[in-house]
């Protein structure tokens, strides 16, 4: 009997091993099991939907080793390409997987073109096989992404992208909906973030399957911001690094408390290396599109034609109105087809509301938006209605303002402001964000107790006429960097703020001996009923005192003035006013001015005198800011003093404390947050520990609180129910059990019982 020792042409994995280390020792086992491989495959074609298990294991044997003689296996990768493109649909489901693999390891050596194998898996999209797709997809991003790891490929790409654009626009729903995936997978990972991918993924939106079309919009959507920090927030709950390490010292040594300590550092460092990168900014896909018009007007049109579900007409809605605000487009039937909607029961009205906002910008005419918002007013802002649904309509005025002031006129505007006493706070604070809003752009149009004390910020602005920019030759702002006493009078904490946004303590000589705490609304509506006394009176609070003195020694000499004329008049005897002899014979007869004339006079003295300061003032500055912006190039430390007195400029006349500075523009953004629309400011609900400050709060200053002893004599015995309240637990813990509340099987037990003994006793 002859044993035979050589198994390598049964044991395929060990053959492949030794052909790696020495292919040309091991050339004849090869060539045995490629001619095997050939006679293989030639059964297998006349049955291609049955699995062959020979076959499967020589194609990855084969696989493996090509790179080892890839002079003899040059037709192999042509071979399995021209299987799975002929005879896909028929091909056994692992067989097809088998090719597959194979094809991606030959990819992977670099004995297969990109193009070649990227333009088959998409075509393999159109499988039945929903593991195929899957593992396709997923090899095609990582592929692409490999591609262009070191720098981009244009000529891979462009050749890809124009495939991808036919794969779109393909009949079949799978392949259509997979190609988008993974273009939208590619920006998402910053690979193909070019203009040209996001103008293919735009053409998806007009798609008449309904899953791409869906998927597209979702694309330009993009996700919240709020979502992708949302992992950030995990950290927090870990313990803390020195809490860790004394707890290490302190208590018994354990190899548990070791791995927390290791694991403390690592998240320490981790979140280190997150601080210090630096931020990514991402433009929205939609700056990228190419033609926001066409495109907003295409998708508006085929929303209408379109009979879709009403969660895809929220979507299109959506991403219409982010072009036009975005663009600043002007599609003027998008206005007057959601005014329809703007009802307060209508399903998802709130969102409705902020396309309305977002849509709305400075070019928009003001006739196009004054129905949409008298409709939102008349439906929404109504005592008939709820609180919350009042304090939604105002805030999405405020939103739809904020961008388009314009729309705003002044008998409207009175009207919503009436709301600002109004009983539920809700409302009350939606008005007095609306007050809020107005006094920084267009305080005209507000009552004139509702303008506030004026600043110097507000005291720049003017309103603007349709389509008019108010372009600055210079940066605000810039003479501070010419006042060297700025750094006395401006402190600004920048060693002691982490962020990026700091304290700033804005002083005023005048304020020295007032406390600096922040106003509440009540307190600034008294202020604003004050100034409208003192403007009555023509005297206000923002006077200096010079000119207060001043005022004071006219009124003195007018008085002393007037109080010769009448005892000039006293002295004659008729009362008839003094008559002075000219040449002619004429009489001139001197008219006494009243007090009243006198007074008006002197205020409209005053008003010129202060129009004319302000004016050289406003001059003067403009000129010191734009001598600073053409002279000098400015740096960090330099704007961060230049915004210090941007906001100095808007409290600079308030003398009663420091009031909280308005953000630049807090309302107006790319996006409309819905968050805005939807705030409804309510009595937030306290913590255990602000509840007791609040009570031991209240507490103060009170008699002694708890029970109150009624006995006349302290020294007498009390009753045993007052006993009763200081005995321990367990010596009323009997009486306590039967007053709980008994069981259902209790009482059915008891029934039972009771039943019983009626019976015994009949």
């Amino acid at each position: 009997m002859v044993r035979h020792n050589n198994q390598l042409p049964d044991n395929l994995p060990q053959l492949q091993n030794l052909i790696k280390r020495d292919p040309e020792s091991y050339k004849d086992e090869f060539m045995q099991q490629h001619r095997h491989y050939r006679s293989t495959l030639e059964v297998f074609r006349l049955t291609p939907d049955t699995f062959n298990k020979n076959l499967d294991e020589l194609v990855i044997f084969l696989a493996q080793v090509a790179h080892c003689y890839s002079d003899v296996l040059s037709t192999f990768p042509q071979e399995l390409v021209d299987i799975l493109q002929t005879q896909n649909t028929v091909l056994d489901a692992a067989m097809r997987m088998t090719f597959c693999r194979a094809l991606i390891l030959l990819r992977n050596k670099g004995l297969l073109e990109p193009t070649a194998l990227l333009s088959l898996f998409f075509q393999l999209l159109r499988s039945q096989d929903k593991a195929l797709r899957q593992f396709l997809e997923t090899h095609i991003i990582t592929d692409i992404k490999n591609v262009n790891s070191k720098h981009k490929n244009a000529k891979i790409n462009t050749t890809l992208q124009n495939f991808m654009f036919t794969m779109l626009k393909d009949s079949n729903a799978r392949a259509a909906k997979m190609s988008a995936d993974i273009m939208i997978e590619l920006y998402k990972k910053n690979i193909w973030n070019d203009a040209k991918t996001v103008n293919v993924i735009a053409t998806g939106c007009f798609s008449k399957i309904t899953k791409v079309m869906v998927a597209s919009l979702k694309f330009f959507l993009g996700s919240d911001p709020d979502e992708k920090n949302s992992d950030d927030s995990d950290s927090d709950d870990e313990p803390n690094v020195k809490e860790v390490m004394m707890a290490n010292k302190v208590n018994k040594k354990s190899k548990k408390r070791e791995k927390q300590l290791k694991k403390v550092k690592q998240l320490f460092v981790k979140s280190k290396k997150k601080k210090s990168k630096a931020p990514q900014f991402n433009f929205s896909a939609l700056h990228l599109i190419h033609d926001p018009q066409g495109f907003a007007e295409k998708l508006f049109k085929q929303m209408e034609k379109n009979n879709d579900r009403f969660e895809v007409k929220l979507m299109t809605l959506d991403v219409v109105s982010r072009l036009i605000g975005l663009h600043n487009l002007f599609l003027f039937n998008f206005y007057p087809y959601l005014q329809r909607f703007l009802q307060p029961h209508q399903r998802e009205v709130t969102k409705l509301l902020q396309f309305v906002a977002q849509a709305s910008h400075d070019l928009v005419p003001p006739d196009v938006l004054e129905p949409v918002v008298k409709t939102l007013v008349n439906n929404f802002v109504t005592e008939r209605n709820s609180a919350d649904v009042m304090a939604i309509g105002l805030n999405t005025c405020r939103e739809i303002c904020s961008r388009c002031p314009l729309v705003m006129n002044e008998d409207l505007l009175r009207d919503l402001t009436q709301y600002k006493n109004y009983r539920e706070r809700s409302v009350m604070m939606a008005a007095r964000s609306l007050i809020s809003l107005f006094r920084n752009t267009m305080p005209d149009l507000l009552h004139k107790k509702d303008r506030g004390r004026p600043t110097e910020a507000s005291a720049e602005l003017h309103t603007t006429k349709y389509g008019e920019v108010n372009a600055q030759e210079f940066v605000p702002g810039a003479e501070v960097l010419l006042d060297k006493s700025h750094s006395e009078t401006l402190e600004i904490d920048s060693e002691n703020s982490e962020d990026e946004d700091e304290w700033i303590d804005v002083k005023h000589s005048s304020d020295e001996g007032e406390g600096t705490e922040w106003a509440t609304d009540d307190e600034i509506v008294e202020e604003d009923i004050d100034e409208e006394e003192g403007d009555e009176d023509g005297e206000t609070d923002s006077e200096d005192e010079d000119a207060e003195s001043d005022d004071s020694e006219e009124e003195d000499a007018g008085d002393q003035d007037e109080a010769e004329e009448n005892t000039n008049d006293e002295q004659r005897p008729d009362g008839n006013p003094k008559v002075e002899p000219i040449k002619d014979g004429d009489v001139k007869i001197t008219p006494k001015k009243s007090k009243l004339d006198r007074k008006k006079e002197k205020s409209e003295k005053k008003r010129l005198a202060k129009i004319a300061k302000k004016t050289e003032l406003t001059a003067d500055k403009k000129a010191k800011a734009s001598q600073i912006s053409v002279e000098r190039l400015l740096g960090d430390e330099d704007f961060k003093k230049i915004d210090a007195e941007l906001i100095k400029r808007q409290v600079t006349h308030y003398k009663r404390g420091v009031k909280r500075p308005h953000e630049e523009d807090p309302n107006k953004g790319e996006l409309v947050k819905l968050a805005d629309i939807e705030n409804i400011y309510k009595k937030r609900k306290h913590d255990k520990q602000s509840r007791t400050e609040s009570i031991k709060k209240g507490q103060e200053g009170r008699e002694k609180f708890g029970y109150k002893d009624g006995r006349q004599n302290p020294l007498c015995s009390k009753t045993n129910r007052e006993k009763k309240k200081k005995k321990a637990f367990q010596m009323v813990k009997h009486k306590v059990h039967r007053k709980i509340k008994r069981s259902f099987k209790d009482k059915q037990i008891a029934l039972r019982n009771h039943l019983v003994k009626q019976k015994k006793m009949k």
